[in-house]
């Protein structure tokens, strides 16, 4: 019987070649379908689903920091966004009010985060009628009032729904809140993204998302539901039919939140919000589910723990 000849170097090396080439076949094949770079997904998911767990189990203080920087990320992106469709917002105001909200929020309550949100809005308007006046570019009224109307909608949108999650963490057990509805969140990605994928052929929003399914929203709800129960038992301390509400709302605020921003994108006519995590596309683009899943989080709290 003969013996089978040692691979040699050059055998291994031919190996490792075309096992990384069929790799990178499945992975193109799955981008093209899927709308996203999956290796590149999942490594920066993976890292901020780090950051968030340690932040939210070990020092609540830092939460508040990580939220800083996402907010100051999201509104920057989300108003040189806004310039494609000729909307300006005054990038730098802006994002100071945004910085500002998030420990507002966490040290003096509702309180204190509304107060910052208005007089954040006045701030960012009385900002943007002055650099109208002096550029003296003729830009007319129309135009001038939907560039005040897209710096409220900015503050709304990153800075105050940003900080409604900082203002949960605040709270007594808030933490557990908001990791459970990350935790949600993300499963309802993750459902969708499983389900369309395998087996996705009834597209839900065609004009909208073309990539998504009704069978992946299946996916979504059940995958919510079943980690809503789950972390009502044994992480929120609630009972099961919680989790079933719990996950049913967050199923719907993060569905609603990932469709408006794709609303958005189509009309400003671009693609991703910025190109800063390969593979997500922005910050916004990861924040779109979880900032109405804050704010719907935050009155679940209200209603059955605070």
């Amino acid at each position: 019987m003969r013996r089978a000849r040692p691979l040699s170097r050059a055998d291994i090396q031919a190996q490792v070649k075309a096992r990384r080439e069929q790799f990178e076949e499945a992975n193109e094949k799955i981008t093209a379908r899927s709308g996203r770079n999956l290796v590149s997904a999942i490594l920066i998911g993976v890292v901020l689903a780090g950051v968030v767990v340690l932040s939210l189990v070990v020092i609540k203080e830092l939460f508040m920091v990580f939220a800083v920087v996402l907010v100051v990320f999201g509104t920057l992106e989300l108003a040189t966004a806004l310039r494609h469709a000729d909307i300006w917002v005054p990038r730098v105001p802006a994002a100071v009010v945004g910085v500002a909200m998030v420990p507002a929020a966490y040290y003096w309550q509702a309180e204190g985060q509304w107060l910052v949100f208005i007089g954040g809005v006045v701030v960012v308007a009385l900002w943007r009628l002055v650099e109208i006046a002096v550029a003296r570019k003729g830009r007319g009224a129309l135009a001038a009032l939907r560039d005040l109307g897209a710096g409220v909608f900015v503050q709304v949108y990153v800075s105050f729904l940003g900080s409604i999650a900082v203002l949960l963490v605040s709270k007594e057990g808030g933490q557990w809140w908001v990791l459970s509805f990350i935790v949600v969140t993300v499963l309802v990605d993750v459902g969708a993204y499983a389900t369309g994928l395998n087996f996705g052929k009834h597209p839900m929003a065609p004009t909208i998302s073309p990539k998504k399914t009704w069978e992946g929203l299946a996916g979504a709800v059940a995958a919510a539901l079943i980690g809503g129960v789950l972390l009502a038992l044994f992480v929120l301390g609630q009972p099961w039919w919680v989790g079933l509400v719990f996950g049913a709302v967050i199923a719907a605020t993060a569905t609603a939140g990932d469709l408006a921003e794709s609303l958005l994108k189509r009309d400003i006519g671009i693609k991703d919000m910025s190109s800063w995590l390969p593979g997500h596309g922005g910050f916004l683009d990861r924040l779109d589910s979880m900032l109405p899943s804050a704010a719907a989080a935050y009155m679940l709290w209200v209603i059955f723990s605070g």
